[in-house]
């Protein structure tokens, strides 16, 4: 009989072992650093294109598309790559190419209160499928945060900021890009 309570025990000492582990693998991928707060964001303008996400990858030399915006903002599109899952990812270059500074307009966010709540970005982007008569919008994640750039309210004359802009699968290999200010593009989807 004792025999039967050292197995008992020691399956149990096994199981809280595995279950003080989980919880502390489980402590360890909480929301940021050692301290438990969230890292800060940071989004600076540069007059380098180096400056912003490295989502860059695939681009080739010849951009897709150059769109006009208000107050000298333009958005030079280098990319629309679709990866394995088939999201497909929008980069380019927002550019300031007018003589003065600008507040980039509150309108790329969109109007969607979850995107809003999270601070400006180019959450307001879309995608259209033509053919299929369907709009497609930026992915958020879990806590309803954009996966776009963030964090940007102003650029200088002549600064340039890489942006990105992830989205859903649509079917086509052909769509037609939209960022609120700007205008429209046709876009070929590689991948």
């Amino acid at each position: 009989m004792t025999m039967r309570l050292t197995a008992k025990t020691r399956r149990g000492m096994v199981a809280l072992a595995v279950a003080a582990a989980l919880a502390a693998g489980a402590a360890g991928c909480g929301k940021g650093g050692e301290d438990g707060k969230r890292p800060a964001k940071t989004a600076s303008a540069s007059r380098t294109a180096g400056a912003g996400p490295s989502a860059q990858e695939g681009q080739s030399d010849k951009p897709l598309a150059e769109l006009r915006g208000s107050d000298g903002l333009s958005l030079l599109i280098t990319s629309a790559q679709r990866d394995s899952g088939g999201f497909v990812t929008i980069n380019g270059t927002l550019k300031n190419d007018g003589a003065q500074s600008v507040v980039v307009p509150s309108a790329l966010s969109g109007n969607e209160t979850e995107i809003i709540k999270n601070g400006r970005s180019l959450g307001g982007a879309t995608l259209v499928d033509p053919k299929g008569k369907k709009r497609y919008y930026v992915l958020r994640d879990t806590e309803g945060r954009p996966l776009t750039t963030t964090g940007f309210t102003t650029l200088r004359a002549g600064d340039t900021l890489a942006v990105f802009m992830q989205f859903p699968a649509p079917p086509a290999n052909e769509v037609e890009f939209q960022l609120p200010t700007f205008s429209s593009a046709t876009l070929p989807i590689s991948g």
